[in-house]
């Protein structure tokens, strides 16, 4: 083997930073939002993002994900799931980083305290498009994916992140469902669908216009 060819000792490779970025989605006042926070660092400060920070050393990723969710959005309890590597090496202006962005569905009533903060904010994916588009770092990508990731798994199993509390009726199932999938659903379908995969709770609602509705549960 020539001295051309042999392998280079391994901290002589070039090395890129590596960050994590979490969107961190829920639905609130009938809209799908994810949460942004605003940033306090030096570099493009008092713009929003998504919270994520930067891997120390010897740190996990998991770790690092919930690192960052307690200090920059005040969310603890939390079990983000990967998503995806975002590896362009243009993507971070302040130099080569790679981002392993992650997904996590979260309960409304989990964000009221954190969202009491002035650097902390709900954005809805439909209704505030402009302000995620032009999220830095390529967060807008990161939340895209995440976006497609949840309405994927809502299209065939009902409310599976469990963030529609319970017991609760079809109507309020599909309505949930429908701000998830930014669009209307088809009211017998759904039922078609959904409803083999709801237990009954043997209760009804008080309904509206004397007219009570069945009250159920996810799962058998």
């Amino acid at each position: 083997m020539s001295e051309s060819s042999k392998p280079l000792p391994l901290l002589e490779y070039p090395r890129p930073s590596v960050a994590v970025d979490t969107a961190a989605l829920t639905v609130d006042a009938g809209q799908l939002k994810v949460l942004l926070v605003r940033r306090r660092e030096e570099h493009r400060t008092g713009e929003w993002a998504l919270p994520g920070t930067f891997l120390r050393e010897r740190e996990t990723l998991a770790a690092a994900v919930l690192r960052s969710l307690r200090d920059k959005a005040g969310i603890e309890g939390r079990v983000p799931q990967q998503l995806h590597v975002f590896d362009d090496p243009d993507r971070d202006d302040r130099g080569w980083t790679l981002s392993v962005a992650h997904v996590d569905a979260v309960p409304t009533q989990d964000l009221e305290k954190p969202v009491q903060s002035d650097d902390v904010r709900l954005a809805s994916v439909t209704g505030d498009a402009g302000l995620i588009a032009g999220l830095p770092y390529g967060h807008a990508d990161m939340v895209g994916l995440a976006v497609e990731r949840l309405r994927q798994d809502y299209a065939q199993t009902p409310d599976p992140a469990g963030l529609l509390p319970e017991p609760f009726t079809l109507k309020e199932l599909r309505d949930f469902h429908e701000a998830v999938a930014g669009r209307p659903l088809m009211r017998d379908t759904f039922r078609r669908q959904m409803e083999p995969q709801l237990a009954a709770t043997g209760l009804m609602s008080d309904g509206t216009r004397g007219r009570p509705s069945r009250l159920w549960r996810r799962g058998h």
